[in-house]
């Protein structure tokens, strides 16, 4: 198994740990299934990468991830993590290594791709309230030349603290909008299973520098 289908399935195993913390989240402001449909979407893309070719490109391995979640993934996060998948594919096209700065461009890609598929902007209660802070502190770290690692170090912090602050906001987006104000003090599922991937992602990377993989 390449490193790269190994940090997928690793990211994938999270979420399906972390299917009923979600569910029980979505229960509290939404249709109480996301836990369900992220954990099937990843149980499906885990069987769909394992018997993929470990020569296979980064970019088609994410395009794999992509369409299973789209084809696998009920409600809006099917869509919404598929096209995220599908837009960070382009930079990754043919390269069997990614630097920062690939990886940059790779998650800028995948905003832009969740923005204009969900119509949605930061402030609204949405996956993008853990996703770009994250963005930009991995940025940040890209610019004062730190490792991938410490990059992504910082990029779980700042998922982390968007999390916290979905707590703050009413949402205007998805099911929970129609709960308006009593949505506040409810942390975002969507930006949850996004800060639960990115930590997975840290913690993948950490593991491999310490030789557990």
């Amino acid at each position: 198994m390449s490193k790269y289908i190994a940090a997928i399935t690793a990211v994938g195993q999270a979420i399906i740990k972390n299917k009923e913390y979600l569910t029980e989240l979505d229960r509290e402001i939404g249709d109480a299934d996301h836990g369900i449909n992220m954990s099937k979407g990843f149980e499906a893309v885990i069987n769909k990468i394992s018997s993929l070719d470990e020569d296979k490109d980064i970019g088609f391995v994410l395009k794999t991830v992509a369409m299973t979640l789209i084809s696998s993934v009920g409600g809006a996060s099917g869509p919404l993590y598929g096209t995220a998948f599908l837009k960070a594919a382009v930079p990754a096209a043919g390269k069997i290594e990614i630097d920062a700065i690939t990886a940059q461009a790779m998650w800028q890609t995948a905003i832009t791709g969740i923005k204009e598929r969900g119509k949605a902007s930061r402030g609204e209660k949405t996956m993008l309230d853990s996703l770009e802070p994250a963005f930009e502190a991995f940025s940040e770290g890209v610019k004062t030349d730190k490792t991938l690692f410490e990059c992504l170090e910082l990029a779980s912090a700042a998922a982390q603290k968007g999390v916290e602050y979905t707590k703050t906001i009413a949402a205007s987006k998805g099911r929970a909008s129609y709960l308006g104000e009593r949505s506040i003090g409810h942390q975002d599922p969507g930006a949850t299973s996004s800060s639960i991937m990115i930590a997975a992602l840290l913690e993948f990377c950490r593991t491999q520098m310490t030789g557990g993989v």
